[in-house]
């Protein structure tokens, strides 16, 4: 294995332009302008990336947080799937039994936290994962309303589609979507509605959040006892990695209760280490009654999703369902995943020093830098044109992005104008600091 990057060829290569022309002649237009990422991966070990023409990069993305334990991923992961690959693959698990879906299950309902008895319902992935929360919301409250939070990301399909909040070209030419569904500010300690520094003030900005909710929404716009459920991401994913004020969702829940409201956790990018714990929500000491995850579940190999929710929410028979849900071979590489995924925690805990150390002094030596925020191995970097007015500067973030990409470091992009920071969580402290030198590096050619 490498243990240094090494870009012998600019990306994108001659191997690397071609297929990116040919992904545009044939796969539909999804994936963003190659100007800034012309990555064009053809392999990975552990940490490192190999792309078509050769080159090696360090992976400070994790494919989204999908892939947390490395790649092509983690050699108890593989096994497992090699095993039941040679035993079992598809078993109907929505119309038939079996137990490796059973297994599953009583893992996830073991980890996630309340002390209450819980139920799984299994997919394919984040999006229809937060799609089974809506359905069982209604079904199990028979209210109509829900309540999201703007800059919040929640999925694509026709009904997360109706929560998500991130960026306005997720909802053009798409409306109407589900009905029903208000938006909030979400708790932005950097930037939000009032101004409020939320660092410095952080339950004033509690206070007028909870407010907004409270008087401004129930009590003039839509009625509290109509309300099936408020939707929230413990860390705003897309939506620039934002960490809300330690004791917001504590706040959040009292307002819940009073009105019996569910809370719905959207675990999608943060669930399974990527904080340190195996949900995100975790650092912010409440039970939801409901958790959407995916993403990760799948150990980077399969894709699956899971709605894990207090058993008396449940559905009806034939209420709601799919084909691959309880997919045998998905749901051992899952349960294997999560039992790996404990035994990294603590090195995640470890290297959040090393990092809020060093972006928070890159923060103090660029001016560049707006905002640093951040949990585990979950963090945002917010690049403006002036700290004093915050103006977004897409344009350096995005050069940024280049930049590092140039020097061997893979990075995503998020927000308006952020960075976020999310290496697989089988990353030592010494590829870390390879990559945040590389970061470094790149702010300082621009």
């Amino acid at each position: 294995m490498y243990k240094m990057p090494m870009v012998a060829i600019p990306p994108p290569g001659p191997k690397a332009s071609k297929i990116i022309e040919s992904h545009k002649k044939y796969i539909a237009t999804t994936t963003h302008d190659p100007k800034h990422l012309p990555l064009v991966i053809e392999r990975g070990e552990g940490v490192w990336l190999y792309d078509v023409d050769g080159n090696v990069y360090l992976d400070f993305a994790s494919s989204i947080s999908a892939s947390n334990l490395g790649y092509p991923t983690h050699s108890e992961v593989r096994e497992i799937a090699i095993e039941m690959l040679k035993k079992l693959g598809h078993a109907a698990g929505t119309d038939f039994y079996n137990p490796y879906q059973v297994m599953l299950a009583e893992k996830l309902a073991s980890i996630a936290p309340g002390p209450f008895s819980k139920k799984v319902f299994l997919c394919n992935s984040g999006t229809e994962a937060n799609e089974a929360a809506i359905k069982l919301a209604k079904f199990s409250t028979k209210r109509k309303y829900f309540i999201a939070f703007i800059g919040a990301f929640h999925g694509r399909t026709m009904g997360s589609l109706s929560l998500t909040a991130s960026k306005p070209i997720q909802k053009k030419w798409f409306f109407p979507t589900m009905d029903g569904v208000v938006h909030v500010p979400f708790p932005n300690p950097y930037r939000n509605p009032w101004g409020i520094d939320g660092y410095e003030y952080p339950n004033e900005l509690i206070n007028k959040v909870i407010e907004y909710i409270d008087y401004w929404v129930l009590q003039h716009y839509i009625p509290p006892d109509e309300v099936a459920a408020i939707f929230f991401e413990p860390i705003l994913g897309e939506g620039g990695y934002v960490v809300p004020p330690k004791d917001f969702f504590i706040e959040l829940e009292k307002l819940a209760k009073r009105y019996g409201i569910l809370l719905v956790d959207d675990e999608i990018q943060m669930a399974l280490g990527r904080t340190g714990k195996m949900f995100a929500i975790e650092h912010f000491n409440i039970s939801p009654d409901i958790i959407s995850m995916a993403k990760s579940l799948g150990g980077g190999v399969i894709p699956i999703g899971a709605t894990i929710f207090k058993a008396e929410l449940d559905f009806e028979a034939g209420a709601h369902s799919n084909t691959f849900g309880g997919h045998a071979l998905a749901s051992m590489i899952a349960l294997k995943t999560v039992e790996v995924t404990g035994k990294y925690l603590d090195n995640v805990l470890r290297l959040e020093k090393l990092f809020a150390e060093k972006l928070y002094e890159l923060k103090e030596k660029y001016s560049v830098i707006g905002d640093v925020r951040g949990i585990g191995l979950a963090w945002g970097i917010e690049f403006v044109k002036n700290r004093r007015t915050k103006e977004h500067d897409i344009n350096t973030r995005n050069r940024i992005l280049y930049e590092a990409l140039k020097r061997g470091l893979v990075l995503l992009g998020c927000g308006k104008s952020c960075i976020r920071i999310a290496p697989p969580i089988i990353i030592s402290e010494e590829e870390a600091k390879i990559g945040l030198e590389i970061l470094e590096n790149a702010l300082k050619a621009l």
